[in-house]
């Protein structure tokens, strides 16, 4: 790669999966935020269809309006969506149409099944091209709540209570017992709250499996645990160097219909406030952050990933998920917990490409 020019950025947003219209909200906020003068953006929408065109348009337009959410919508020739129209796009540019080929690196900003599951990861190793974010393990562990759970008590992180049904297996009776009430219940391979129900009467969990598995065929239930949101944000270090932990950042409802941080709470409702750093012991930020980067070793990830967590009101911490690709959204936490900790989020956003430009495809 030449220095002397800009660097060329695929971003690649929308997606086949029910997170299609996060992942755009997600891109219209990083368009905003890469330097002109650093980087060449190639935006690239992805359709629910499975459609890659090359779009364009003002950034502005890939947001929430209202209740309203963007959508990538277009055929074989023709991209027709809040951003303009374009082109399909191939992976090899010398079938005559614009391809991944042409590009540097790419940074998937994909949620959910589709993208952040390893799939475009797998494309992408063969195909040869740099790319931002987890590799295919890490990021098919990270997206199926079953294997995250199994990894992370590998590796002795402390997780709270649960089970999996696959499909056609039934709730195990025993279990309720165990689990106790409230549980939730959950796509196992899902983002964005997408599915889930909060179960408060063993009467509901039969609708509970049949909603999240509209979504997956394969559901983990977990117990509730009773404590404070709480999330932090990883990035692999720099230049070969450990992985770094931000400040850490609470979550807190101020109203919710649903009682829990659902889809609506989180991007409609305008019914959360976020505590930054969180009000918390210096002794219990220290375990977050270390719980959060050996989280994101014990799975193996690379460039980036948020933990969440749940805090106990006698401050006993376990860990809820990881997410190798959060969301970069005007209100997602990530990349505020790392301009509160001294990166903003276009330094952000250059160091995640430049880290993907160092180590390349393949083993490493």
């Amino acid at each position: 790669m030449n220095s002397a020019r800009k660097i060329r950025v695929a971003v690649v947003f929308g997606g086949r999966s029910t997170e299609h219209a996060i992942s755009a909200v997600s891109a219209g906020s990083v368009f905003a935020a890469l330097d002109p003068d650093e980087f060449e953006v190639v935006p690239i929408g992805i359709t629910r269809e499975g459609n890659w065109v090359l779009t364009q348009g003002d950034p502005a337009n890939l947001a929430i309006e209202g209740r309203e959410l963007p959508e990538v919508t277009g055929d074989s020739g023709s991209a027709v969506a809040l951003w303009g129209g374009g082109t399909v796009v191939a992976l090899d540019p010398t079938a005559g149409m614009p391809g991944l080929g042409d590009v540097d690196v790419v940074l998937p900003l994909l949620h959910g099944p589709y993208g952040e599951d390893g799939t475009i990861q797998g494309l992408l190793e063969m195909a040869g091209v740099p790319y931002v974010g987890a590799g295919v393990f890490a990021s098919a562990a990270g997206m199926d709540k079953e294997f995250t759970r199994k990894l992370l008590a590998a590796a002795g992180l402390p997780i709270g209570p649960w089970t999996v049904l696959r499909p056609g297996q039934e709730f195990d009776e025993a279990d309720k017992e165990r689990l106790g009430l409230p549980v939730f219940v959950k796509p196992a391979r899902g983002g964005s709250s997408i599915g889930i129900s909060k179960v408060t009467d063993w009467a509901d969990l039969d609708a509970a499996i049949a909603h999240a598995r509209a979504a997956d065929p394969k559901v983990v239930i977990e117990a509730a645990i009773v404590g404070r949101e709480v999330e932090c944000g990883v990035l692999e270090g720099e230049h070969g160097g450990a992985p770094e932990a931000s400040l850490c950042s609470e979550i807190r409802m101020v109203r919710s219909a649903s009682g829990w941080y659902d889809f609506d709470t989180k991007y409609l409702d305008d019914a959360c406030e976020y505590d930054l750093p969180a009000h918390l012991p210096a002794e219990v930020t220290a375990k977050l952050q270390d719980y959060a980067v050996r989280a994101f070793t014990a799975l193996d990830c690379a460039g980036l990933a948020r933990v969440d967590f749940f805090v106990t009101p006698e401050l006993d911490v376990y860990i809820n998920e990881i997410n190798t690709m959060p969301g970069f959204t005007p209100i997602s936490q990530f990349p505020q917990m790392w301009a509160a900790s001294g990166l903003p989020y276009p330094k952000l956003v250059s160091r995640l490409i430049r880290t993907a430009l160092r180590k390349g495809t393949g083993l490493r």
